[in-house]
């Protein structure tokens, strides 16, 4: 039986962004495994959204294996590390993929996400204010800022990946 509805961008077949869905799936469960909030609440979807983004960003555009080594912790670990300019490095990811791959379901689920991670404000402890590494960080939980989603997920994914780089 054929759908009964198709873009043309999978040889004819349904066009499912199945790169996306495979980064999404590897977030979903780095951030279960680790525990470190509830799923199903507005901190775990910002920490899942945003280290999909970054494993999927991570990816060559033409990966079909959901493998993933030591090799990709370390450079997701990297890229989602507090001194790393990630907004800048996702705009120029997908500026790029753009460039090479206009018509992608994946890299439209990936923009889409950016721009619900930026549009997203979520209440949170100040986290601007902390040190950089090396130093013991104080945070005050009753000061509490509006923020993007994705500074919410950004530490939120990379204590996950660090936990699962501990355990595994």
């Amino acid at each position: 039986m054929l759908p009964e509805s198709t873009n043309g961008t999978s040889g004819g077949g349904l066009a499912v962004p199945m790169a996306w869905l495979r980064a999404e799936f590897t977030a979903d469960d780095l951030l279960r495994a680790g525990c470190l909030v509830a799923p199903g609440t507005l901190e775990y979807r910002a920490g899942r959204q945003t280290l999909a983004l970054t494993i999927h960003l991570c990816a060559d555009a033409d990966t079909s294996s959901g493998a993933w080594t030591a090799g990709s912790i370390d450079e997701w670990m990297s890229r989602t590390a507090y001194d790393h300019p990630w907004p800048q490095w996702v705009r120029e990811r997908l500026a790029a993929r753009g460039r090479t791959d206009r018509e992608s379901p994946d890299l439209a689920m990936a923009r889409e996400t950016w721009r619900l991670l930026e549009a997203t404000q979520v209440r949170a402890a100040d986290l601007c204010g902390l040190p950089s590494a090396g130093a013991t960080p104080t945070v005050d939980e009753a000061d509490q800022v509006w923020l993007p989603a994705w500074k919410l997920g950004l530490p939120l994914g990379h204590l996950a990946l660090h936990l699962y780089g501990a355990g595994g």
